[in-house]
């Protein structure tokens, strides 16, 4: 079967590579000259599963309002007469319950879970490398009041069977030693020792290498203009060198699926969060970190990618605006010239930002739709790195008429439906 995959992030290079595994004859279609050059280009590293939580979630609302009034504040709103985002807001806000955040995030642990496993496999057969590390994530807080609130999450990876560790001051120094010079300035930390981090860039170049070997053809610096339908099928892609024809298509467009889908009659509530990201050459090895930390204060993960240090966060509403702003720039050199004061030089960083495609409930949107032979793999949020691989081991299962490995009831575009 010919399948055309839009898009070249990880999430569509990680589809187009199973599903050319599959059998199928696969073309990808992207905007850019080569794979993951928008969001998967230099996000913060993690491959997360034990971290897959939405952010939707009982508490938050009293939070984002704190946030605002930061200096270093992990949410950055910047009001604008667009609906998308407003009717987006309330739709997060309705999540916030403790209710919908149990079910929302019983439907993101298994498929990050699931996923993990599947790059471990990937690992095996292929020896791709992307300096990738498997240390763990440490969540680093520091105030006492962060680590005694942390009952509800504890008991939650208890009941679901993911290891952590409970770590005093020193137990932090044990597994992140760069740490030492700022002891004071942390109480403890929750690390999760099965999660892992690598540079998603990286795999995904050489993801695309070996998608091509297998037989998978990309087309780049195409403009999509949009989906031609026949029925209740997709007859073709409409693009700047003509129409692309296939027996299945499939989006992995991130941010930008619900504006290609919308004249389909098909409405996604995925709007973009923009992040931000400070690359930063390593200076001393025992002042820099060993894998992940992240500062549950800031909201803000430092990341070792062999010889460079990420850090990586905030969340800015600003719809598709993607210019660099100082004041994120100044958060994220903040927090890693304070708990790693002697690891990376903060002064040669390369600045950059990112819009993460957000749902409003947390999960991602994978599956059909009403269309026959259009397929969904989009809304991954900041778990596109975490969720890509078992992402596109699904989409190859769905598209072979195979029975996925996992239940993924719950994460299709229907259970919009009525919002």
């Amino acid at each position: 079967m010919k399948i055309v995959v839009l898009g070249s992030g990880v999430i569509g290079v990680a589809s187009a590579y199973f599903l050319a595994r599959a059998g199928h004859e696969v073309v990808v279609l992207d905007r850019q000259e080569g794979p993951a050059l928008e969001t998967s280009f230099a996000n913060a590293g993690e491959v997360s599963p034990g971290y897959s939580a939405p952010w939707a979630a009982p508490g938050i609302p009293l939070k984002a309002l704190k946030w605002l009034f930061m200096r270093h504040r992990p949410l950055v709103i910047w009001p604008k007469p667009d609906p998308a985002m407003w009717l987006w807001g309330l739709r997060m806000l309705r999540n916030c319950t403790a209710e919908r955040y149990a079910h929302n995030k019983g439907l993101m642990l298994p498929i990050a879970h699931y996923s993990r496993d599947i790059l471990q496999e990937l690992r095996r057969d292929t020896n791709i490398a992307y300096d990738q590390r498997m240390q763990g994530t440490l969540q680093l807080f520091r105030l006492q009041k962060q680590m005694d609130g942390i009952g509800a999450d504890t008991a939650v990876l208890a009941q679901t069977g993911i290891p952590f560790e409970v770590l005093d001051i020193e137990g932090c120094l044990k597994v992140e030693p760069g740490l030492k010079h700022v002891r004071e300035k942390f109480v403890g930390g929750l690390r999760l020792p099965q999660d892992e981090t690598g540079d998603c860039f990286k795999f995904t170049q050489s993801l695309r290498h070996l998608a091509e070997q297998a037989g998978a053809s990309f087309l780049y610096q195409v403009t999509i203009n949009g989906l031609i339908r026949d029925g209740d099928r997709i007859a073709a892609v409409d693009t700047n060198g003509g129409r692309v024809t296939a027996d299945a298509y499939v989006v992995a467009m991130g941010s930008y699926s619900p504006q290609l889908l919308r004249p389909l009659g098909l409405k996604l509530p995925i709007y973009p969060v923009k992040g931000y990201s400070l690359t930063l050459p390593v200076t001393t090895e025992d002042g820099a970190p060993q894998s992940t930390v992240m500062d549950e204060t800031h909201k803000v993960a430092i990341t070792r990618l062999g010889d460079r240090i990420r850090v990586g966060g905030t969340a800015e509403l600003a719809g598709f605006n993607l210019d660099l702003r100082e004041g994120r720039r100044s958060t994220l050199t903040h927090v890693v010239s304070d708990l790693f004061p002697k690891g990376g030089d903060a002064a040669r960083a390369a600045f950059w930002c990112g819009l993460r495609p957000m749902t409003p409930d947390g999960p991602p949107i994978i599956g059909g739709t009403r269309y026959s032979n259009l397929y969904l793999n989009t809304g991954h949020g900041t778990l596109g790195w975490t969720m890509a691989c078992g992402s596109g081991r699904i989409m190859a299962d769905l598209l072979s008429g195979r029975r996925p490995e996992i239940d993924i009831s719950g994460l299709g575009l229907e259970r919009y439906h009525g919002l």
